[in-house]
């Protein structure tokens, strides 16, 4: 693994899974000095039923133990809340679906993270990240993991050159396959273990019941496209743009007898609209406005930029064009109508391999 001497003092973060338990060891094979660390994120209801941190920690010790590295353990639950959670329900407050994960690595995993790291002595700081980085010329370039299945770098949109100077991802060359093969080569105990899924602080339950505690229910009507009540909603912010489940009008007579999916939100009357068919023309887009535009060498590319984009983490990237428009804010026109455009979602930007940067969607059009 490039990037790493004896004379580093690497921390790596440990969550129990098997990614990491693998990124440890490599870091470990490079002949530097390794601690790990685990960090827990969530408190507020963690009684076991839907936490998993408890049986983390322990797959985390676990690992540790079986390597013969030191683990350390740091509660960030106040930090989380502040920097991560208290934005989450702003942004579902007003309608829109924001993208936690992408505000946790900035804020948490590659900030109060590292500073705790770095109280340690340690000087870079080590995770499971299937992504790569390159220096070229003093700039710290973020890429896509080799594995094109499970690339995180959409995750990683919001860095900056100074938290990638201290970063490694010791599996962004390696795939899904090799880093499991890798795990039980080394007798790791969770080689199996089945991937997390999902927000890390609503773990299995039921996510409109998660929600519900914090943002109470404010029903509505659900109407066609064409004006029709429907049956009734629990609240807007309960529901996505392109959802299909939980709509509870599956039985409802539309013609077509395709299923419905939600199309828009109209906050002045608390109406969700919906249409029938993934293919519906008012579920695309041809172009989207984004805010809060943030671009990973520190400065922004020269305008008009051609490059590609996806507006959601599992999308092929899309080719198209990015504008400076008023207040700060982007323009992107894609060669090809985009479904599902959501309001609070990262629009992240790509040249070949390596990630620009992102912004936060402000909705479709433009």
């Amino acid at each position: 693994m490039t990037g790493l001497s004896p004379d580093h003092d690497v921390i790596v973060g440990v969550s129990g899974g098997v990614d990491s338990a693998v990124a440890l060891k490599l870091v470990q094979d490079s002949g530097c000095r390794v601690s790990a660390l685990f960090m827990k994120n969530w408190e507020e209801d963690d009684d076991g039923e839907y936490c998993a941190a408890a049986q983390d920690l322990e797959d985390a010790r676990r690992v540790c133990a079986h390597l013969g590295v030191e683990l350390k353990t740091v509660n960030l639950a106040a930090e989380y809340w502040d920097r991560v959670f208290t934005g989450f329900l702003e942004s579902y407050r007003d309608g829109k679906t924001p993208n936690p994960d992408v505000l946790c690595n900035r804020e948490i995993k590659f900030r109060s993270f590292m500073e705790f790291a770095a109280d340690y002595g340690a000087d870079i700081m080590a995770t499971g990240h299937y992504a790569r980085l390159r220096l070229d010329g003093g700039r710290h370039r973020l890429l896509k993991g080799a594995d094109p299945d499970k690339d995180q770098s959409y995750f990683l949109c919001l860095l900056d050159q100074s938290q990638l100077a201290r970063a490694v991802f010791p599996l962004g060359e390696l795939y899904k396959t090799s880093v499991r093969h890798l795990a039980r080569r080394h007798a790791l105990h969770n080689h199996a273990r089945r991937d997390s899924t999902g927000i890390c602080f609503i773990g299995e339950r039921p996510f409109r019941q998660f929600l519900s505690r914090y943002l109470p229910p404010d029903p509505g009507s659900i109407e066609s496209d064409a004006g029709r009540c429907l049956g009734q909603h629990e609240g807007l912010m309960y529901y996505t743009i392109g959802q299909r489940q939980g709509l509870g009008i599956g039985g409802e007579p539309g013609g077509s007898g395709q299923p419905w999916y939600v199309a828009s939100k109209d906050f002045d009357t608390n109406t969700l609209v919906v249409v029938q068919g993934r293919d519906h023309p008012l579920l695309f887009a041809g172009a989207l406005t984004a805010i809060d535009a943030h671009w990973i060498a520190g400065e922004p590319p020269a305008m008009p930029l051609r490059c590609r984009a996806k507006i959601r983490y599992r999308q092929p990237d899309q080719p198209c064009s990015v504008e400076s428009g008023a207040d700060g804010r982007l323009l992107v026109r894609f060669d090809t109508p985009q479904w599902a455009v959501t309001p609070g979602q990262m629009v992240v930007f790509y040249q070949d391999e390596e990630c620009l940067g992102g912004a936060s969607i402000l909705g479709p059009g433009g």
